[in-house]
């Protein structure tokens, strides 16, 4: 995966994009989340909860991916119930501004729950929800995921704080100008709480699985699962920490985030896609 080869007609039309001669969609700001727990099996590391989204999705068909989703414009409601680290802290360390982190961590905390059953939310800034797997909840779930219920009103009806400490800020990436759907998607790392699971409840997967960290990154190399690159150095970069609190506590100790957009390198069969320099040891390492 260090190398990530193109297709030529690939590398034409990037090429036109960097040349002006095709102007970039736009992107729209997304979150996902790294879902963690520690392993119940043999797998070194955490695991990570991956869905595999529809054949039949416009943007990422077939691959494995971790929840998360567009940026709703009722996530940047100031009236959301929060707890944790303020959305002037979290937009210093998303490298953003103040509305558009607050935005992101409802996002991400949002499309969690409607994409896995789990919430980050409690009744207090020190609690969290044990169970959310009967009926009332999975109603609640489906007015947000059909955006009847805002999620500021989702909060407020149960009596429930939005737990943005639960969160960490992992990595940013921008999809490359050549494709023609893209993101500015922020990647946040999470535990699953103590009480809580995950259900196979999302409409945009074809099935869920929970899967050691490197185990996944290893079913990619075999050709086993798809993952765009993002997902697949994740999984690499989890998979190096033993439990869900130390990935949180690296987390928690990284710089602000800054956006990496991969972009073609070389020429010819030899051209392929970049990825972050503080990354290329790590694979290079898993190739050797």
């Amino acid at each position: 995966m260090l190398r990530i080869p193109l297709p030529a007609a690939l590398v034409e039309q990037a090429r036109a994009y960097a040349s002006g001669e095709m102007t970039p969609v736009e992107p729209r700001n997304a979150a996902t989340v790294v879902l963690m727990r520690p392993s119940t099996g043999t797998a070194d590391g955490p695991e990570v909860y991956l869905l595999r989204r529809q054949a039949s999705m416009a943007f990422a068909a077939g691959m494995c991916v971790f929840p998360g989703g567009g940026v709703d414009p009722r996530d940047f409601d100031h009236a959301v119930a929060w707890a944790g680290p303020s959305p002037a802290s979290w937009a210093e360390k998303l490298g953003t501004d103040e509305a558009t982190a607050r935005a992101l961590v409802c996002a991400a905390v949002r499309e969690t729950f409607e994409e896995s059953g789990v919430l980050l939310a409690g009744t207090s800034p020190s609690s969290v929800v044990e169970d959310t797997t009967g009926d009332d909840w999975e109603a609640d779930r489906l007015a947000l995921e059909g955006r009847s219920l805002s999620f500021t009103d989702f909060l407020e009806q149960r009596g429930l704080v939005l737990r943005a400490d639960l969160l960490g800020a992992w990595s940013a990436w921008l999809t490359p100008v050549f494709e023609p759907r893209r993101y500015r998607t922020w990647f946040f790392a999470a535990a699953l709480p103590a009480g809580q699971l995950t259900r196979d409840v999302s409409t945009e997967s074809s099935s869920v699985t929970w899967m050691g960290a490197l185990d996944a990154a290893s079913a990619v190399d075999a050709g086993e699962l798809l993952m765009l690159p993002p997902t697949y150095l994740t999984c690499l970069e989890v998979g190096l920490h033993a439990s869900p609190r130390d990935v949180l506590a690296a987390a928690a100790a990284r710089p602000p985030l800054e956006m990496f957009m991969p972009e073609v390198e070389g020429a010819g069969d030899s051209a392929s896609l970049s990825i972050p320099e503080r990354l290329r040891t790590l694979v290079e390492q898993r190739l050797s």
